[in-house]
């Protein structure tokens, strides 16, 4: 009987030191991870992947903010070519008194404001895109900014000017 309990003991020592061994083992695999194993919602399923934190991108917005862009972009080169026939403001000043000086910043105004515009309107419009929020609206704004920009270049070079009118 001795003998048996010798071999029963051999049999769950071993059995014990292969298990140990195998934990052991494990706990070194799972040492060096830095995050948690998938917890797997049933046998044999494969974990669903966490939500992302940004939305999709939506293609519709962001196709329609590029082709308004562009369109701003055609609306501040006129805006600009407009704003260099400010100039003529000062036609009738050889025979009135005329403020030279308002002149000069209203035909400014119609060559850079638009420009100024613009680019406030690409780097909102980028910022909103990379953050995926709606953007189309940005260039709508950005062109009645530009119009804005030039009618109050009109209104700086026509007031320089006495007894004009817009």
């Amino acid at each position: 009987m001795t003998r048996t309990r010798s071999l029963t003991s051999d049999k769950s020592t071993w059995t014990r030191r292969r298990r140990l061994l195998a934990e052991v083992r494990a706990r070194r695999y799972h040492a060096g991870m830095t995050t948690p194993e998938p917890q797997l919602s049933a046998p044999g399923w494969a974990a669903s992947a966490p939500p992302s934190a940004k939305p999709p991108v939506k293609v519709l917005d962001l196709v329609i903010t590029i082709v308004l862009l562009v369109a701003d972009a055609v609306l501040a080169t006129l805006a600009s070519f407009m704003g260099i026939f400010l100039v003529m403001a000062s036609d009738s000043c050889g025979v009135r008194d005329c403020n030279v000086d308002l002149i000069t910043l209203g035909w400014l105004m119609g060559m850079i404001l638009p420009w100024v515009m613009l680019v406030a309107t690409v780097v909102v419009a980028i910022v909103l895109m990379v953050k995926r929020r709606l953007a189309f609206w940005v260039p709508l704004a950005g062109a009645a900014l530009i119009v804005l920009s030039l009618v109050a270049a009109f209104l700086v070079a026509s007031a320089a000017v006495p007894g004009s009118t817009l």
